[in-house]
Protein backbone atom coordinates (compact mmCIF):
# COMPACT_ATOMS: atom_id res chain seq x y z
CA UNK A 1 0.00 0.00 0.00
CA UNK A 2 1.56 3.48 -0.81
CA UNK A 3 2.29 5.57 2.33
CA UNK A 4 0.02 8.45 2.80
CA UNK A 5 2.81 11.37 4.01
CA UNK A 6 5.38 12.51 2.01
CA UNK A 7 7.35 16.06 1.81
CA UNK A 8 9.09 17.41 -1.23
CA UNK A 9 12.16 17.33 1.14
CA UNK A 10 11.85 13.73 1.49
CA UNK A 11 11.34 13.90 -2.55
CA UNK A 12 14.37 15.42 -2.48
CA UNK A 13 16.45 13.91 -0.20
CA UNK A 14 15.96 10.21 -1.96
CA UNK A 15 16.40 11.92 -5.17
CA UNK A 16 19.25 13.47 -4.44
CA UNK A 17 20.74 10.09 -2.49
CA UNK A 18 20.15 8.16 -5.91
CA UNK A 19 21.88 10.69 -7.91
CA UNK A 20 24.71 10.68 -5.84
CA UNK A 21 25.17 6.71 -5.85
CA UNK A 22 24.37 6.40 -9.52
CA UNK A 23 24.76 9.19 -11.58
CA UNK A 24 21.55 11.73 -12.81
CA UNK A 25 20.76 9.27 -15.51
CA UNK A 26 20.72 6.26 -12.61
CA UNK A 27 17.58 8.23 -11.46
CA UNK A 28 13.83 7.53 -12.64
CA UNK A 29 10.68 8.21 -11.27
CA UNK A 30 9.86 4.55 -10.84
CA UNK A 31 13.00 4.16 -8.79
CA UNK A 32 12.52 7.25 -6.99
CA UNK A 33 8.79 5.71 -5.90
CA UNK A 34 10.08 2.42 -5.24
CA UNK A 35 12.54 4.04 -2.75
CA UNK A 36 9.84 6.38 -1.40
CA UNK A 37 7.19 3.51 -1.10
CA UNK A 38 4.80 5.32 -2.90
CA UNK A 39 3.35 5.81 -5.90
CA UNK A 40 4.54 7.50 -9.12
CA UNK A 41 1.86 10.04 -9.33
CA UNK A 42 2.08 11.24 -5.84
CA UNK A 43 5.83 11.96 -6.86
CA UNK A 44 4.58 13.94 -9.69
CA UNK A 45 2.30 15.99 -7.07
CA UNK A 46 5.33 16.79 -4.68
CA UNK A 47 8.09 18.05 -7.40
CA UNK A 48 6.53 17.57 -11.22
CA UNK A 49 7.77 15.66 -13.63
CA UNK A 50 11.33 14.20 -14.14
CA UNK A 51 13.16 17.74 -15.51
CA UNK A 52 11.72 19.67 -12.80
CA UNK A 53 12.76 16.73 -10.51
CA UNK A 54 16.27 17.75 -11.96
CA UNK A 55 15.79 21.76 -12.05
CA UNK A 56 15.03 21.56 -7.85
CA UNK A 57 17.77 19.24 -7.48
CA UNK A 58 20.25 21.20 -9.11
CA UNK A 59 18.74 24.52 -7.52
CA UNK A 60 19.29 22.61 -4.03
CA UNK A 61 22.93 21.84 -4.62
CA UNK A 62 23.56 25.75 -4.99
CA UNK A 63 21.78 26.65 -2.19
CA UNK A 64 23.55 24.06 -0.29
CA UNK A 65 27.15 25.20 -1.30
CA UNK A 66 25.96 28.89 -0.12
CA UNK A 67 26.55 27.99 3.22
CA UNK A 68 30.46 27.97 3.58
CA UNK A 69 31.55 29.75 6.34
CA UNK A 70 35.68 31.03 6.61
CA UNK A 71 37.19 29.38 9.60
CA UNK A 72 40.66 30.86 11.30
CA UNK A 73 42.39 33.70 12.90
CA UNK A 74 44.01 35.55 9.85
CA UNK A 75 42.84 36.01 6.20
CA UNK A 76 45.22 33.34 4.32
CA UNK A 77 43.88 30.96 7.04
CA UNK A 78 40.51 31.82 6.08
CA UNK A 79 41.17 31.73 2.47
CA UNK A 80 42.32 28.29 2.83
CA UNK A 81 39.21 27.03 5.18
CA UNK A 82 37.12 28.73 2.23
CA UNK A 83 38.93 26.73 -0.11
CA UNK A 84 39.05 23.23 1.80
CA UNK A 85 35.40 23.49 2.21
CA UNK A 86 34.53 24.18 -1.28
CA UNK A 87 37.04 21.39 -2.36
CA UNK A 88 34.46 18.95 0.02
CA UNK A 89 31.46 20.39 -0.89
CA UNK A 90 32.56 19.37 -4.71
CA UNK A 91 33.96 15.98 -3.81
CA UNK A 92 30.97 15.03 -2.02
CA UNK A 93 28.36 15.82 -4.64
CA UNK A 94 29.93 14.98 -8.43
CA UNK A 95 26.69 13.96 -10.15
CA UNK A 96 25.30 17.25 -8.40
CA UNK A 97 27.37 19.72 -9.45
CA UNK A 98 27.63 18.18 -13.05
CA UNK A 99 23.69 18.68 -13.28
CA UNK A 100 24.31 22.50 -11.90
CA UNK A 101 26.82 22.63 -14.88
CA UNK A 102 24.82 20.73 -17.82
CA UNK A 103 21.93 23.28 -16.38
CA UNK A 104 23.93 26.56 -16.88
CA UNK A 105 24.14 27.53 -13.22
CA UNK A 106 27.83 27.30 -12.45
CA UNK A 107 28.72 30.88 -11.60
CA UNK A 108 25.78 30.71 -9.46
CA UNK A 109 26.98 27.36 -7.23
CA UNK A 110 30.08 29.32 -6.98
CA UNK A 111 29.05 33.08 -6.13
CA UNK A 112 29.06 32.60 -2.41
CA UNK A 113 32.49 31.24 -2.29
CA UNK A 114 33.85 33.90 -4.51
CA UNK A 115 32.03 36.54 -1.97
CA UNK A 116 34.02 34.97 1.15
CA UNK A 117 36.82 34.90 -0.64
CA UNK A 118 36.91 38.66 -1.80
CA UNK A 119 35.79 39.43 1.58
CA UNK A 120 38.66 37.61 3.05
CA UNK A 121 40.99 39.37 0.15
CA UNK A 122 39.98 43.28 1.46
CA UNK A 123 40.49 41.79 4.64
CA UNK A 124 44.20 41.23 3.88
CA UNK A 125 44.54 44.45 2.20
CA UNK A 126 44.11 43.42 -1.64
CA UNK A 127 41.67 45.54 -3.78
CA UNK A 128 41.18 45.70 -7.77
CA UNK A 129 42.79 43.06 -10.02
CA UNK A 130 44.86 41.86 -6.96
CA UNK A 131 41.76 40.47 -5.14
CA UNK A 132 40.59 39.06 -8.15
CA UNK A 133 43.46 37.05 -9.26
CA UNK A 134 43.23 35.64 -5.83
CA UNK A 135 39.98 34.66 -5.95
CA UNK A 136 40.08 33.35 -9.62
CA UNK A 137 43.14 31.59 -8.65
CA UNK A 138 42.19 29.81 -5.62
CA UNK A 139 38.64 28.76 -7.35
CA UNK A 140 40.75 27.66 -10.56
CA UNK A 141 42.98 25.55 -8.22
CA UNK A 142 39.76 24.10 -6.47
CA UNK A 143 38.20 23.03 -9.56
CA UNK A 144 41.27 21.65 -11.07
CA UNK A 145 42.34 19.67 -7.61
CA UNK A 146 38.87 18.01 -7.69
CA UNK A 147 38.58 17.41 -11.54
CA UNK A 148 42.66 15.56 -11.25
CA UNK A 149 40.89 13.07 -8.02
CA UNK A 150 38.47 12.36 -9.82
CA UNK A 151 39.98 11.52 -13.23
CA UNK A 152 42.76 9.55 -10.77
CA UNK A 153 39.84 7.42 -9.34
CA UNK A 154 37.97 6.45 -12.76
CA UNK A 155 41.43 5.08 -13.82
CA UNK A 156 43.27 2.08 -13.21
CA UNK A 157 45.48 2.11 -10.29
CA UNK A 158 48.91 2.63 -10.67
CA UNK A 159 52.09 2.32 -8.95
CA UNK A 160 55.21 2.78 -10.80
CA UNK A 161 58.27 1.15 -9.23
CA UNK A 162 61.03 3.21 -7.83
CA UNK A 163 63.31 2.71 -10.78
CA UNK A 164 61.02 3.83 -13.41
CA UNK A 165 60.86 7.18 -10.84
CA UNK A 166 64.74 7.81 -11.29
CA UNK A 167 66.66 8.25 -14.38
CA UNK A 168 69.92 10.29 -15.66
CA UNK A 169 68.74 10.48 -19.28
CA UNK A 170 67.86 13.12 -20.66
CA UNK A 171 67.86 15.43 -17.69
CA UNK A 172 67.97 13.35 -14.30
CA UNK A 173 69.77 14.76 -11.62
CA UNK A 174 73.30 12.96 -10.65
CA UNK A 175 72.65 12.64 -6.79
CA UNK A 176 70.04 9.72 -6.32
CA UNK A 177 67.54 10.66 -3.60
CA UNK A 178 66.25 7.75 -2.40
CA UNK A 179 64.30 8.90 0.10
CA UNK A 180 62.66 11.03 -2.44
CA UNK A 181 61.99 8.36 -4.08
CA UNK A 182 60.06 6.06 -2.57
CA UNK A 183 57.94 9.25 -1.28
CA UNK A 184 56.92 9.75 -5.03
CA UNK A 185 56.37 6.10 -5.34
CA UNK A 186 54.14 5.85 -1.95
CA UNK A 187 50.06 5.84 -2.43
CA UNK A 188 48.97 9.86 -3.17
CA UNK A 189 47.72 11.12 0.49
CA UNK A 190 45.37 14.12 -2.16
CA UNK A 191 43.98 16.35 0.55
CA UNK A 192 47.75 16.52 1.92
CA UNK A 193 48.45 17.56 -1.63
CA UNK A 194 45.75 19.71 -1.81
CA UNK A 195 46.65 22.13 1.31
CA UNK A 196 49.89 22.24 0.55
CA UNK A 197 49.07 23.88 -2.74
CA UNK A 198 46.46 26.26 -1.81
CA UNK A 199 48.66 27.46 1.33
CA UNK A 200 51.39 28.10 -0.84
CA UNK A 201 49.19 29.71 -3.63
CA UNK A 202 47.64 32.25 -0.84
CA UNK A 203 51.06 33.04 1.04
CA UNK A 204 52.34 34.16 -2.40
CA UNK A 205 49.70 35.88 -3.89
CA UNK A 206 49.32 37.30 -0.54
CA UNK A 207 52.69 37.98 0.02
CA UNK A 208 53.61 39.34 -3.01
CA UNK A 209 55.11 42.93 -3.58
CA UNK A 210 56.48 44.80 -6.61
CA UNK A 211 55.60 45.02 -10.05
CA UNK A 212 53.19 42.52 -11.60
CA UNK A 213 55.28 40.41 -13.72
CA UNK A 214 53.86 40.49 -17.28
CA UNK A 215 51.46 37.90 -18.46
CA UNK A 216 53.09 35.07 -20.60
CA UNK A 217 53.11 36.55 -24.53
CA UNK A 218 52.61 39.61 -23.28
Amino acid sequence: MARQALSREEVLDTAAALVRAHGPDGLTMRGLAAALGTAVTSIYWHVGNRESLLDALAARTVTDLGTIRPDGATPAERIVSVAHALRRSLRERPHLVAMVHERGLTERMFLPAQRALVHEAHAAGLRGERAAELVRAVQFHVVGHVLVERNRERSPAQSPAETDLWTAEPAGPTDPDPELVRALAAPIDTEAVFLTAVRALVTGLLGRDGPRLPAPGA
